[in-house]
């Protein structure tokens, strides 16, 4: 029998923070416009970490019935173990795509604008077809292609646009910054998956660029965000500069991972990668907002 347990690790509580910090970065930048709302910042946060946990199960779905899973370093694959049926797995996620979807809706209907219900959609489409389908596009090396619209410009932007009816240019920049970071995070999972992943003809990012390539663009996708949120946001709000003390972690991650490390050596990176994402939302989020 599946045990709550399970669940939660089906769930890779670990990238959880890929959903949690654009909500932070953008309605910091909405405070910085004048217009925070802690009511919608909560129903955004519903939207992303039920999205994210959707995508995780789906993954979970898709992969185990391809047989992608089979031999991985990492969290408990539910399909893939065994631990829980396909059907069952399928079902959890479609569950959790729900939840997203009502928190969305009471998102729109307090903020009015009622064509996010058709980004919404389109999330979810995006989320599904990531690993699920004929064609998914992650195993077209698209996936962070996917990972930056969605858990970076749609999520920081979408946060800011639904507390203060516009957009500014700090909120731009956080966006850009936090796809990057939660790209970081993805491909800190494909560079660990790359022997498996190249064997089932899952040709993801980091196994389109070959391994050495694949940990040079790992240390610039981690990087590149505390510099653009430290320095370039600090001509919006000065505080930002505080994000610059995340360049001490983000430059230890990098090394780590240009020195070779693999398999369950990258699993601490993997956590690391999130933890930095979620500290970079928080510190960001709140050096626009004062």
């Amino acid at each position: 029998m599946t045990t709550a347990s399970d669940w939660v690790q089906g769930a890779r509580p670990r990238t959880l923070p890929a959903a949690a910090a654009p909500v932070f970065v953008g309605t910091g930048a909405a405070a910085q416009l004048g217009e925070a709302h802690l009511g919608r910042a909560a129903l955004a946060l519903g939207v992303a970490l039920a999205l994210q946990v959707g995508v995780n199960y789906a993954n979970d779905y898709s992969d185990g019935i391809r047989g992608t899973d089979v031999d991985r370093v990492g969290p408990l694959r539910l399909t893939a173990s065994g631990t829980a049926s396909p059907g069952t797995v399928k079902g959890a996620a479609f569950a959790a795509f729900a939840v997203a979807g009502l928190f969305g809706l009471a998102l729109v209907y307090l903020s009015g604008y009622w064509w996010l219900l058709g980004v919404g959609v389109i999330a979810i489409a995006a989320a599904w077809g990531y690993t699920g389908g004929k064609n998914p596009y992650g195993y077209l090396g698209l996936g962070e292609v996917g990972v930056f619209t969605f858990f970076g410009l749609v999520a920081v932007l979408g946060t800011t646009y639904t507390q203060a009816d516009e957009l500014s240019w700090a909120a731009w920049v956080g966006a850009v910054s936090v796809g990057l970071l939660a790209c970081a995070l993805l491909m800190a999972n494909n560079l660990r998956d790359i022997p498996t992943d190249a064997l089932v003809g899952k040709r993801t990012l980091a196994v389109r660029l070959g391994d050495r390539l694949a940990r040079r663009v790992y240390a610039a996708m981690v990087i590149l965000p505390v510099l653009l949120g430290g320095i370039v946001c600090a001509f919006a709000s000065p505080w930002t500069l505080v994000v610059l003390v995340l360049l001490a972690p983000a430059v230890v991650l990098a090394t780590t991972v240009l020195l070779g490390a693999r398999g369950r050596a990258l699993v601490p990176v993997l956590a690391g990668t999130g933890l930095l994402e979620l500290a970079f939302g928080v510190l960001l989020g709140l050096g626009l907002a004062l």
